[in-house]
């Protein structure tokens, strides 16, 4: 997918390294670069990254689970670097992310955020996500996390 100077391409091992650097930049419990090749060996099919000009700008990566009553997508990680932010490259991400999903057939698709991440909870509120329940101690430093689903319409 290509807008702009933006292209949102599937992730190659060869990113990884690319990955994790920003990874660090943006959380307070960064994956570290082995998780990301466990994302990629996994689920090659659901992780992606948005490129502009050459460089890494940012990235999603989801697994497919199926709890035997539904099937859906859940985003285990979403970044975009701070110099990007709010330029669009973060719903770019989340729709790449949510289409290939769909086209798996999932019936939704689930992520977790810290309950402090308050900017984050509103990307995804503005984008149909709810605020499912929490989740206690979710992260090492103790910290919550907020469950948050976006249920996709399905024609029977």
């Amino acid at each position: 997918m290509i807008d702009g100077d933006i292209v949102i391409r599937r992730a190659k091992k060869a990113d990884v390294c690319e990955i994790a650097v920003i990874e660090n930049q943006v959380f307070k419990d960064p994956w570290g670069e082995s998780g990301f090749v466990d994302a990629l060996f996994y689920y090659p099919g659901t992780f992606f990254v948005a490129e502009k000009n050459g460089h890494i700008v940012g990235f999603v990566t989801a697994g497919i689970e199926d709890t035997g009553s539904c099937v859906y997508g859940h985003i285990m990680n979403l970044a975009v670097i701070p110099e990007c932010r709010n330029s669009g490259i973060g719903a770019k991400l989340l729709q790449r992310i949510e289409y290939e999903c769909l086209v798996m057939g999932v019936d939704g698709v689930s992520l977790e955020v810290r309950v402090s991440n308050i900017d984050a909870q509103n990307f995804y509120l503005n984008r149909n996500y709810s605020q499912v329940f929490v989740i206690g101690n979710y992260y090492k430093d103790g910290e919550d996390a907020i469950l948050m689903m976006k249920w996709f319409e399905q024609d029977d």
